[in-house]
Order: C-alpha cells, then structure tokens, then sequence
C-alpha cells in the first residue's frame, strides 16, 4: 500500500457554515487523498459555490451534485454517495473513505489510519473517536467505543468495501452499522481509534430533533433484527447520560417495529451473525455485573464503554 493510496466521499446536504471547514482540513492533512468527490445533494444554499471553488484549484477534488425532492430522505446521503462511487470506479486505490461535511480532523488522522491499515491486513473497516463540543471544549463523545466505527470519516480496505456491495440504501438509515457488521460477516475487523479525533461541529439535535431521530433509531434497530436484551441495555445505558430522552424514544420505536410485524430490511444470515455478536455482549455483560457486589458498582457496569 503507498502513502497515498486512498479516495474520499462526501454527500453535502445545505453545509455552507461546515463545508468549507472540512475542506480545509483535508488540505492540511499529511496524507492527502489521490481524489476526493464531494457531492451536493441537492442543496439550496452556497455548499455548490463552496464546493467549485475548491476543485477549480484543486485537481484532485470533484464535484458532482445530485438533485432528488426536497424533504427528510435517509436514503439520499446514500444515493448521492453512490454518485460518487461511479465517478470513483476508474481511479487505483486501496482504500476508499466516506467524509461527512459537518466535521473536521487533526492533520494527521488519515495517516494515523493508513498506519494501522498497514499494520493489520484483516482490518477492513477504521475510523476514529467523535469528539463533540462541550463547555468551550471538544470531548469524547461518551457512547463512544472501539467496536463501534462512526461513518463520519472512515476509511475501509477496497477489498472489503466491494465484498460488502458498498454503503447499503435503508429505509431508516444505519448504512454504517450495515456495513460494519457486513464486514465483520466476511471476516474483516472493524476499529475505532481513540487517539484520531473526529471534531463533529453539529450535534444530534435538540428538542423535537432528538425525538424523530431516537424514534427513527429504534425502527432501523428492529429493521436489523437486533437482539431485545441487548436493545434494552443499549437503551437503558443512555438513561444516565445527557441521551436519556432519546434512549426511552428509541426502545419505543423498536417496539413499534414488534406492534407492526414490520418486514427485517436485511437477510436472516444478518439477523443470525449480529444476534450473535449481541447475545455474547450481553453475556460478557452479565458476567461482569455478577463479579461486582455494591449497586454503585453494577450501575458503573451499565455506563461504561
């Protein structure tokens, strides 16, 4: 694998106040991309003008844009991803890695991950720790784990991202969470890296925006086949966080999944593996709970990564 080895993606939906951002930070990174294409989705503000403007200076940089009705569409950033690829299958890469347009990184993240690519050849899907902003101050997100690779700048090996198809369209979201247990399925690992930092500039939403979006989580968890204890663990380890409305919200959208006898969106081998994967968490889980004699100590049990 050379230094330079890989191509990024970006869907932009209306990102005038963060496109720009991300951009620069690629600029600066130490590994630059071998090509990035940045798609506008259809966005009404100035994220066009912004995008052109880069790749007039810059050859490597692409722009495309995808237009679709206006309106809430998980399955557009999918589509509009998609549009790149296409543009994307002519090019020689190892790697290939999605850019949300709402963050920025520290110059040396995507060299942090090409070194751990070239140290591991059965990792297949990396990423690193979202970090938000809290108090004038970007922290750690706290639901954040090594197991779990946010979409938000990740680089998978060419290998695997073509074993898996690419990012999935669903209903309800979750390319991500599909394509890492996709992944996993045919044997590659899948790790987040806490030291690689990912400074995410929009948070999850507030009010009204954290209902339709825990509800709207907890129907693509069903849609997956998750695994109900492992689902009410999740949902309860959100309860001592600043995430509490959204883990109820999100087990009462997974239960209206059950009340309507919604049809699985992926095939029974998936449902079987990440049951599997659950049911051995949970386990795990148990087994540390049952080691640990005060209350305090069960409750540290249920919070921790």
């Amino acid at each position: 694998m050379n230094h330079n080895d890989y191509v990024l993606m970006t869907a932009a939906h209306d990102e005038e106040r963060n496109i720009e951002g991300a951009i620069q930070s690629v600029l600066v990174q130490t590994e630059r991309p071998i090509r990035w294409v940045i798609v506008s989705d259809s966005s009404t503000d100035k994220t066009d003008q912004i995008i052109k403007s880069y790749a007039a200076k810059y050859s490597w940089i692409k722009y495309r844009r995808a237009d679709r009705q206006l309106g809430r569409n998980f399955a557009s950033k999918i589509m509009a991803l998609q549009l790149a690829d296409q543009v994307l299958r002519g090019e020689q890469f190892s790697l290939i890695g999605n850019l949300d347009a709402d963050v920025t990184l520290d110059p040396g993240y995507f060299a942090g991950l090409l070194d751990q690519f070239r140290k591991d050849s059965s990792l297949g899907v990396a990423s690193g720790f979202v970090y938000e902003e809290s108090a004038g101050r970007y922290v750690s997100r706290p639901l954040n784990s090594d197991q779990s690779v946010p979409h938000a700048a990740q680089l998978m090996r060419r290998a695997c991202y073509e074993s898996i198809g690419g990012y999935a369209v669903l209903k309800y979201g979750g390319e991500d969470w599909h394509a890492l247990v996709s992944a996993r399925m045919k044997g590659w690992r899948a790790v987040a890296f806490p030291d690689l930092r990912i400074l995410h500039h929009r948070h999850s939403g507030v009010g009204s925006g954290v209902i339709r979006g825990s509800f709207r989580a907890g129907r693509m968890d069903y849609s997956f086949g998750s695994y109900p204890p492992f689902e009410l663990l999740k949902c309860l380890r959100r309860l001592p966080t600043a995430h509490f409305t959204g883990g109820v919200v999100r087990m009462c959208g997974f239960l209206v999944g059950y009340l309507l006898r919604e049809k699985r969106l992926v095939s029974a081998e998936f449902v079987k593996f990440l049951r599997d994967e659950q049911r051995e968490r949970v386990s795990a889980f148990v087994r540390r709970c049952l080691r640990l004699r005060k209350n305090r100590e069960v409750y540290k049990c249920l919070i921790a990564p």
